[in-house]
């Protein structure tokens, strides 16, 4: 089986010992990614831009994405998401999981990790 990583360059990728993204087995699978901003919807905005980068990199689609995980530190705040979420998923949402939890970094309001089919 051939595995494909993806890199963005972040330098938590090296310092952590990850990458965005590994395509292997048929599918590429995206590293849990935040993004920058003030607000949850900026920040949700940032990360999906982050993922979708990585996912087009690998030769895959949005399109073809299965399943989804959503991490919030306060569940409220996933609801201003919803209209974005739609924005990038359309007429083919994946499966979906949100989690409240503690992220690396209290400035970070949403992180979201995927799978896509490749």
């Amino acid at each position: 089986m051939t595995i494909k990583r993806i890199h963005t360059g972040s330098p938590f990728e090296e310092k952590i010992g990850y990458c965005r993204a590994v395509v292997a087995g048929g599918f590429v699978h995206v590293a849990g990614t935040v993004g920058q901003g003030d607000t949850v919807e900026e920040q949700c905005r940032a990360a999906l831009e982050v993922i979708k980068k990585a996912v087009t990199e690998a030769g895959a689609s949005l399109e073809n994405a299965v399943r989804v995980n959503y991490y919030l530190p306060d569940a409220a705040e996933f609801e201003p998401c919803w209209p974005i979420l739609r924005e990038y998923f359309g007429d083919n949402p994946p499966a979906a999981t949100m989690v409240e939890c503690n992220l690396i970094d209290p400035k970070y309001r949403i992180e979201i990790e995927l799978t896509v089919l490749a």
